[in-house]
């Protein structure tokens, strides 16, 4: 097995932990998305100032889009945290990941990007999927309706991250400034909103801390850069299986680590909107 396909596979486990550190913080979910990207601040920059090609570029004519994609994702985490929250995890991180979904929709809408046949097919999967998962939260969870509803949120917003990081790296921008850069906006977006909305914004303890810190360094920095340095040098159809990893681990892990259950209607639901997803991707490319 190749490096790159080693770092894509930990990294999408990485990021499948995220929701099991959310549910264990002892901080409220916009608090918690607040220190996940605080606490990776400063080792980002490090990173990137380390670098010695970073005196030479010039990054200013790419700055609203840096600061468009640091909204979104903004955003994208904050409503995702709270999602995980009010649904199960295997649900809510399954809905965020419509999000390439909506951005081929987005393209087909606003640049008159035509979507072929089988995007068509994967959409109507996906959805049908959803309906599935809905289902299920609607019949266990008061709160499950709720929460699947800001995973929706959350995609829309993921989406337009990605269609912002897309037009940054076409304009030559770096994986590590692009990190740095938007995760400083996002913590400087989501302290205020978790400020004002009434949740605990300090754990209470020093394990609360380590799970925050996991978070930051596991989640957010070790697997979104892994991700990305493996994307670097796979065919982009693996991107693929980052995407239908991510959710099926991310379930796994609340099974064994949360005792979240999973019945037989959201399985079938989450494998209808993998399939879905994975046509949509295959007819999008």
């Amino acid at each position: 097995m190749s490096p790159a396909l080693v770092a894509l596979l930990v990294g999408a486990a990485c990021i499948a932990l995220s929701p099991i550190f959310v549910r264990l913080s002892e901080a409220g979910p916009t608090a918690t998305a607040f220190w996940r990207v605080a606490l990776a601040v400063p080792l980002l920059w490090l990173l990137w100032l380390l670098r010695k090609d970073h005196r030479s570029r010039r990054y200013s004519g790419r700055w609203p889009l840096l600061l468009a994609a640091g909204f979104a994702f903004a955003g994208d985490l904050g409503f995702w945290h709270t999602s995980i929250q009010l649904t199960s995890v295997a649900n809510s991180t399954l809905l965020a990941n419509l999000a390439s979904i909506f951005v081929t929709l987005a393209a087909w809408i606003f640049l008159r990007e035509r979507p072929s046949g089988q995007f068509l097919a994967g959409l109507a999967a996906a959805l049908a999927g959803v309906a599935l998962l809905v289902k299920t939260s609607v019949e266990f969870s008061s709160t499950g309706l709720a929460g699947d509803a800001l995973g929706v949120l959350t995609a829309l917003f993921y989406a337009g991250y990605i269609f912002a990081v897309k037009g940054l790296r076409d304009r030559g921008e770096t994986t590590l400034h692009l990190m740095a850069v938007t995760s400083t906006v996002t913590a400087v977006i989501l302290l205020p909103a978790a400020l004002a909305s009434g949740e605990q914004f300090l754990p209470s303890s020093p394990w609360g801390w380590g799970v925050l810190a996991a978070l930051a360094l596991i989640s957010h920095a070790a697997g979104q850069g892994l991700i990305a340095y493996a994307l670097a040098h796979l065919p982009a159809a693996f991107s693929s299986v980052s995407l239908l990893f991510q959710p099926v681990m991310a379930a796994l892990f609340a099974w064994a680590i949360l005792a979240e259950p999973l019945v037989p209607l959201q399985i079938a639901g989450g494998i209808v909107v993998l399939l879905g997803i994975y046509l949509a991707r295959r007819g999008s490319a």
